[in-house]
């Protein structure tokens, strides 16, 4: 597994194109053996803390039941059961949790804090969402796409909405890592950080892929991937008003759809949806939607990261 255990998983950047590849495939064998009903025994005796300072439907499930099927404890550990950051340091927290876990899942707002849990902690940490970065789901997508595509190389995937979230950031690296030709559709004022594009330009250099940044909408023409996420990220409710207001032309609908002059292409979303902004009802339970395809391979890719880096 490219020398993967014992390694974090805090962003895509500090994964090659060859170990996403790896975890793709992985996935895909758990996945197959799930269906047949067969459970394994990868991380039997293993005992994974899931640290939450912000909820989640998709994540705190996918790490739970991935753990159990593979013979794992996860302990669910909320923002208000234990002390971190304010009664106690990051750096003291993640060296007791290390002592008493295998492996740490950290799901809230600052990257800092999840890379502050790898450096001291001496176990695994597994980033479940920070503002900057979302990688978890990015593999979960990944799959998706080579599910119902065939193949991630040379696909058109166009992200549209606010460019700079960390589902933009992210869907940036691995795109671009696995030779893909990634668009984001955002107005200029939402575009994503400057030193982050030219990384991933860099990224789509080497693997044959792209990246192009615009506000034309025209740019969905020959799409085989449109995605979007929510306007408002959690913590930013208060500019919900002006978001809507300045993102309402970049609604994915039945024209965008028709835009793309792709029949086979699909719409995808990390959810949870608010429909009528970002997506409307009509496309998003239409034929060409994949979110819970894409949903259910959250808990696919995250057990082959945990297996992966704790077997």
């Amino acid at each position: 597994m490219f020398g993967l255990k014992g390694k974090s998983f805090l962003t895509l950047h500090d994964f090659s194109s060859e170990q996403i590849g790896e975890l793709l495939e992985l996935a895909a064998v758990l996945k197959a053996k799930k269906k047949m009903g067969i459970k394994g025994e990868t991380l039997n005796g293993k005992n994974v803390a899931l640290i939450f300072e912000k909820p989640s439907t998709r994540t705190r499930c996918a790490f739970t039941i991935a753990c159990t099927d593979e013979g794992a404890h996860p302990e669910y550990l909320g923002k208000n059961d234990i002390q971190l950051g304010y009664k106690e340091s990051v750096k003291d927290t993640a060296r007791v949790l290390g002592r008493m876990f295998d492996a740490i899942e950290f799901r809230g707002f600052s990257q800092k804090t999840v890379e502050e849990l790898a450096e001291y902690s001496g176990v695994p940490v597994y980033n479940g969402l920070t503002d900057m970065y979302h990688p978890t789901q990015i593999l979960a997508d990944l799959l998706t796409v080579k599910e119902h595509l065939g193949s991630l190389k040379r696909k058109k995937f166009i992200y549209i909405g606010d460019g700079r979230n960390n589902m933009a950031n992210s869907l940036m690296i691995g795109c671009c890592k696995m030779g893909m030709h990634m668009v984001i559709i955002a107005p200029e004022s939402l575009w994503p950080e400057s030193g982050l594009v030219t990384t991933c330009t860099a990224y789509a250099k080497k693997s044959g892929g792209s990246l192009t940044i615009t506000e034309d909408l025209n740019s969905v023409k020959g799409a085989d991937v449109l995605y979007t996420d929510v306007w408002c990220s959690m913590g930013e409710e208060e500019k919900a008003s002006e978001r809507i207001k300045m993102l309402k032309p970049y609604q994915i609908n039945m024209d965008l759809i028709t835009k793309t002059e792709n029949e086979n292409v699909i719409f995808m979303h990390c959810l949870p949806a608010v429909k009528e902004n970002e997506v409307t009802e009509e496309v998003f339970e239409s034929k060409y939607s994949v979110v819970f395809d894409e949903a259910e391979n959250r808990m696919h890719t995250i057990k082959a990261v945990m297996v992966a880096t704790l077997s």
